[in-house]
């Protein structure tokens, strides 16, 4: 029986329309994930008011989702490498989705924070395995576009949050932004009947046929006849995936990869959280402040998309550092009086490179790691991110209480760009040459995918 290697066939692939629909139920779904993630910078401004938080408080309470992601991440994404990726995201999506719309019946901030925990644990679990479920069936060549295009999906998200914020919160109340959330459940059977199955995770359960059916799909021209078993060679991994992070030289990279989550996440949700309520305080109304989130998460799906492309022309690491750095000076000038276009310019660029940035690390994330650990790989850098996540509401609700100049608060926010530019650079000088993330004595059926053109 002739054996043949599943990766060259999907790295070799045309995209066809099963790539098209990979692509577009991930990016939808991550729309979703979006929304549920940026839903609480949108209220908070009313929630202070009407529950009387104060910023310490209020900045707790934006934290109980992120700890819910923590959780999440580091629960799903190994979870998904034993049960499929497809259950995975479903059971995410669907925990989610529920949670989020049970809050909008919290009367108490301590009942509002369970279900944003609860919803949070969903958020975590579906990021890192639909990261990893289209890395997986993307051609090599068009592996970071496609990718940072599926994951633009959540800055999306953030754009209709911001933009149903300022037409419902004044109309209907914030409850109505939490109650929108059970609309997408809607489209739970077009997800279980459409979206694929990990071609990994079948020839690991022993699906050849299954696994053959799936290809066909990737690569109709591909000759898979009865007599052809399919193989790949990182399809197994050894009982302690955690651990296999840190060897085969991938230690440097897995912990500059951390550092660069922990402080992209920081920035993330720090200006998803209190940008509203900063502009706010400056004198703007509450939907002109929502039109500063809109155009941080409009700022996003430029950054993400635009970065994938450049990503794939000159190297991923390259990208997210060069993004750090530009970002880090955004940042700062947010906080210097500006005229109004030159500020949402600069709200369009700190998105771009922060929001964008984070969907860059993800893809470059799922390209390091080989496919066995790809998904514990993805879940634990999230993990450890979502640290950043939870330090970045409770960073903004120290500074509030502070009471410090408009300035100060910004420049605070771009001291992580600085660090993770310098975390990425490192580890950008350490794989420069294109070296896998193995030693040459590896065993031949374990290899992590090269930092290359395609990273």
């Amino acid at each position: 029986m002739k054996t043949q290697e599943v990766s060259q066939i999907i790295d070799g692939a045309r995209f066809t329309k099963f790539h098209w629909m990979v692509m577009c139920l991930c990016a939808l779904l991550l729309v979703f994930d979006g929304y549920d993630l940026f839903i609480y910078g949108a209220v908070l401004p009313v929630l202070m008011k009407e529950w009387s938080l104060s910023p310490v408080q209020a900045g707790a309470l934006g934290s109980y989702a992120l700890f819910g992601m923590m959780f999440g991440a580091f629960v799903f994404g190994p979870l998904a490498d034993r049960i499929g990726r497809k259950k995975g995201v479903a059971i995410s999506f669907v925990l989610f989705s529920v949670s989020t719309f049970l809050s909008g019946f919290a009367t108490s901030p301590s009942e509002f924070g369970i279900y944003r925990f609860m919803a949070g644990l969903g958020c975590g679990g579906l990021m890192p395995n639909a990261v990893a479920l289209m890395n997986e069936y993307a051609p090599k060549r068009l592996r970071s576009t496609l990718v940072a295009i599926m994951f633009s999906g959540y800055s999306l998200g953030g754009v209709l949050c911001a933009g149903l914020g300022i037409w419902m919160l004044p109309n209907f109340g914030w409850q109505s932004m939490f109650f929108a959330a059970a609309v997408p459940l809607v489209l739970l059977p077009v997800i279980l009947w459409k979206l694929p199955e990990s071609v990994g995770f079948l020839l690991r359960a022993g699906k050849q046929e299954q696994a053959r059916a799936m290809l066909a799909q990737v690569a109709p021209q591909a000759a898979l006849g009865a007599d052809v078993q399919l193989v790949q060679s990182d399809a197994k991994g050894s009982g302690a995936p955690m651990l296999e992070l840190f060897k085969q030289e991938r230690t440097l990279g897995t912990l500059m990869i951390w550092v660069a989550f922990f402080c992209c996440l920081l920035m993330v949700y720090a200006l998803g959280s209190w940008l509203p309520k900063l502009m706010a305080s400056a004198g703007y109304s509450l939907g002109s402040s929502l039109s500063f989130l809109l155009a941080l998460n409009f700022g996003g799906v430029v950054g993400a998309i635009g970065g994938g492309w450049l990503g794939d022309r000159f190297t991923l690491p390259k990208v997210v550092v060069s993004f750090f750095a530009v970002g880090t000076v955004a940042i700062a000038l947010l906080g210097f009086n500006s005229p109004t276009p030159v500020l949402y310019l600069l709200i369009i660029v700190a998105g771009a490179t922060t929001i964008g940035t984070q969907i860059l690390l993800y893809a470059n994330t799922a390209q390091f790691y080989p496919l066995a650990i790809r998904s514990t790989g993805l879940g634990w850098a999230s993990g450890v991110g979502r640290s950043g996540a939870i330090v970045g509401p409770l960073l903004g609700g120290a500074l509030m209480a502070a009471a410090l100049p408009l300035k100060m608060n910004f420049l605070v926010f771009a001291v992580p760009g600085l660090v993770a530019a310098l975390a990425i650079g490192i580890f950008l000088l350490r794989y420069r040459h294109g070296q896998r993330a193995v030693t040459a004595e590896a065993a031949p059926t374990v290899t992590a995918a090269p930092i290359s053109r395609s990273v």
